[in-house]
């Protein structure tokens, strides 16, 4: 709880602390791809990397990660709204809801519908190509790390 300029007591503070440890969260699954996951996966042959990743998109859709991703957003948007009369960490609140905000847009319309795409593939290397030339490598740093290269930066 926090004081707001009346005096009274508010439950800003609680609705930041619970948005930065969801943004926490989600920021810590974004990196763990693009510095493990997909260089690691990325190793692989094809078949071997089709089906992992098919196989994380498949597991990765669970209430956890569902509940993390969505109320990253929600918390941070409503922790704006709250803070939005005050000074202090406003204007860094405002920037990480306009940065997720982004990453969230992006993830549902490019990398999902990617991801549906690979989820039905069933020749890998016909799948692997694809996601290669559909716009794949440029709607994710994770996607970007190119299979077998993935330090040849950028993706070609």
């Amino acid at each position: 709880m926090t004081q707001n300029s009346t005096g009274r007591r508010t439950a800003a503070g609680g609705v930041l602390g619970a948005a930065t440890v969801a943004m926490g969260l989600i920021a810590g699954v974004f990196y763990i791809f693009a510095c493990a996951v997909m260089p690691a996966v990325a190793r692989s042959d094809d078949r071997v990397y089709v089906e992992v990743v098919q196989n994380v998109n498949e597991v990765i859709q669970n209430p956890v990660f569902m509940l993390s991703f969505l109320g990253a957003l929600l918390l941070t948007a409503v922790s704006a709204w709250q803070l939005r009369t005050t000074s202090g960490p406003r204007g860094w609140v405002w920037a990480a809801l306009a940065a997720y905000a982004l990453a969230f847009l992006v993830t549902v319309a490019a990398n999902i519908p990617l991801n549906n795409a690979l989820a039905h593939a069933t020749d890998p290397v016909t799948a692997v190509r694809a996601s290669r030339t559909s716009g794949w490598h440029g709607t994710s740093y994770g996607h970007c790390c190119r299979r077998r290269h993935w330090r040849a930066w950028p993706a070609r």
